[in-house]
């Protein structure tokens, strides 16, 4: 199973950190220590008009806490400045405790707690809130039912708690010198949304739950808690995360739980492992993905049916290397003792395929990626291999490298890469399946997206030379050649008949799609160019042009049949020359694509895509060449489907997230 998130999401927990622990993220600790002009700010302007007592606390405890501890930053605060303001409608003082009552506000170094009853003791160092508590970070909102804080012993507790989460930029939020606090007003809103609005970035907003979370020494602890991204909070999905522990070290959190659930409707529970994570800081802050480790696949052709898979956490290797390992059990090779996977012992890899028997060591395979950075550049390295049995080592490895930076040329950005391959599979078409037994070379590309007048326009422009080595055009031997190669491509859709919805807002009547559908008709049309030449003095080129209508109709709102997206692509090529490879020889002159989407009933969606070949001189004319079919469950903020490819015989089963802001 696999959970497609556009973006991991920061932990709750790290706001509540923001305030209190600085040892974790350095950012956040300088930028709480610095000056505390904007709360001044905040008395003189938004409560200046409501504020009937006012009460610093400065200096007001001689007891330390030990140097040698450093987690809290209120008491590293408290040693140095100790700025705490308390205003509230009533307020007064009983020996060395400071009882507030009545619109109470907090502010401490620029982040503000409000709540309706408030008692400080000075002399034991204890906060106690209880009644409407909001807790406020710039975009930042928490409300709660209760909150209790010993400085002295590092242990406290937050009592139903309920927040929500921008995950985007949070350290910039947290700066306070930037920070205007006219936005109060709007945070202090209620976390329940009447209506929201799609990010096509990813999730940067999530609401969670918890009953109690409790802090112990540093660490951070909640029996369960619920996150969601459906902000509507219509139990459409979320996620339940038990026996959670949180626990910063050494500029990283770790995270620990039980059994945890995916849970659908608030009526199907899913259960997977969230086990140990660990997190790191990055520019976006302390990154958390969701995403089950176990998933389940189909694929025919290299591991002889369904297999199922165990992605690995990440292994830090040096120099922020990142390795990523899945190892994978092919059931149905181990089920029934064979493989139709590999050529028979010694021959050529471009030789048919036959029935072998499998051991032990063919039950497994591994998918693993390397990436880091080698002096401004990326580096990824991709490896399949479809068997531990030595004596198929060869022919069931498969690697993938690629070395590339973004650069500045003619005003633009582009990439440029070195890539090296080892039995890279290719499906061409009509021609069918083919590979590149090995190859190496260079590529220079730009893709460039823009709206002119309405219209949506996709640019892309690619030059490579590389050495190959793959099968032959007309027959199985492999040959080598050098090979150049310049292509271009301009897509556009124009708009011709299109209702544009009132605003792209959602609210709880749209509860199967995640924004407003644009109804009418378009037409997409595709421009492409593309000249090869080889070692040996073999070239091919093309120039390629389509178009055709998009239709779609309904709001996807109704029960059944409220929604329907239909496309056609006739596209013609004129070409001369061949290539020398079975790879990339341009076939099927004139092809038709194919899609249909189709709402069945409520969030029952099929999809359909295919390629059909209407080249009158191909022996595959009238056949779909390329095609893929998928049911799914489609709701607001989730899409849960089954997809199968009948040209290469692999499958799978797929879930989506959206989010909202």
């Amino acid at each position: 199973m696999k959970i497609s998130t556009p973006r991991n999401f920061i932990y709750f927990n790290l706001l509540f950190l923001g305030l209190i622990i600085p040892s974790f993220n350095p950012a956040i600790s300088e930028i709480i220590i610095s000056n505390n002009s904007l709360s001044n700010n905040l008395k003189k302007s938004y409560f200046k008009e409501n504020l009937k007592f006012n009460y610093f606390i400065n200096n007001y405890s001689q007891n330390k806490v030990s140097g040698d501890s450093p987690h809290l930053v209120l008491n590293e605060v408290l040693d140095q400045s100790r700025n705490l303001e308390i205003q509230s409608d009533k307020q007064f003082q009983e020996q060395n405790v400071i009882y507030a009552e009545g619109n109470v506000i907090v502010t401490y170094r620029g982040n503000i707690l409000k709540a309706d009853k408030l008692i400080y003791d000075k002399l034991n160092e204890t906060v106690n809130a209880n009644g409407n508590i909001k807790l406020i970070l710039e975009n930042q909102i928490f409300s709660l039912d209760k909150l209790n804080y010993d400085f002295k012993n590092q242990k406290g507790s937050f009592v139903n708690v309920k927040g929500s989460i921008k995950t985007k930029n949070l350290v910039n939020n947290l700066d306070l010198k930037s920070n205007e606090f006219q936005q109060i007003p709007s945070a202090l809103q209620k976390l329940n949304k009447k209506k929201v609005l799609y990010t096509p970035d990813g999730i940067n907003n999530w609401i969670f739950y918890t009953k109690e979370l409790k802090v112990n020494q540093n660490q951070w602890t909640s029996k369960k808690a619920i996150f969601t991204n459906d902000l509507l909070e219509t139990n459409q999905i979320k996620f339940e995360i038990n026996s959670l522990k949180i626990i910063p070290k050494d500029g990283k959190l770790k995270l620990k739980s039980s059994l945890s659930y995916l849970i659908f409707e608030d009526k199907i529970p899913i259960p997977f492992w969230f086990g140990n994570r660990t997190l790191t800081n990055t520019k976006d802050g302390y990154l958390l993905d969701f995403s089950s480790r176990w998933y389940l696949g189909l694929d025919k052709v290299d591991r002889d049916g369904y297999f199922v898979g165990r992605k690995f956490k990440p292994l830090n290797l040096f120099n922020d290397f990142i390795l990523n390992l899945e190892p994978q059990f092919l059931i149905q090779r181990s089920i029934q003792g064979y493989t139709k996977s590999f050529v028979n012992k010694g021959d050529s890899i471009t030789s048919d395929k036959v029935r072998r028997d499998a051991s032990l060591s063919d039950y497994f395979s591994l998918k693993s990626e390397l990436k880091g950075e080698v002096n401004d550049w990326d580096l990824k390295i991709d490896k399949n291999l479809y068997s531990f049995d030595f004596d198929k080592y060869s022919d069931a490895l498969r690697l993938k490298v690629d070395l590339s930076k973004e650069i500045d040329f003619l005003g633009s950005k582009w990439k440029k890469s070195f890539f090296g391959v080892y039995r890279d599979r290719i499906w061409n078409g009509s021609i069918g399946e083919s590979e590149i037994y090995f190859g190496y070379g260079s590529k220079f590309e730009k893709v460039n997206t823009w709206e002119e007048n309405g219209i949506q326009k996709t640019e892309k422009f690619s030059a490579g030379i590389g050495k190959f080595k793959g099968e032959g055009l007309n027959n199985k031997k492999l040959v080598s050649n050098y090979k150049g190669s310049i292509y271009y491509s301009l897509n556009q859709r124009i708009p011709l008949f299109v209702e544009e919805p009132a605003n792209k807002f959602v609210d709880r009547s749209f509860n199967y799609i995640f924004e407003p559908v644009k109804r009418g008709i378009h037409i997409d049309t595709k421009l492409e160019a593309l000249y090869s030449i080889y070692q040996d003095g073999n070239h091919q080129e093309h120039i390629g042009f389509g178009a055709g209508p998009v239709f779609v109709f309904g709001e996807f709102k109704k029960r059944y049949f409220d929604y329907t997206k239909i496309s056609f692509m006739p596209f013609y090529r004129l070409k001369s020359g061949d290539s020398i490879f079975k790879f990339d020889q341009v076939s099927d002159k004139f092809t038709l694509d194919i899609a249909l989407d189709q709402q069945l009933y409520g969030p029952i969606l099929i999809r359909s895509n295919a390629t059909l070949n209407l080249d009158g001189n191909s022996k595959d004319y009238g056949d779909f060449i390329n095609s893929k079919i998928s049911l799914s469950w489609k709701k607001r903020s989730y899409e849960l489907g089954i997809f199968y490819q009948p040209h290469n015989q692999s499958g799978g089963i797929n879930i989506s997230l959206y989010g909202f802001e």
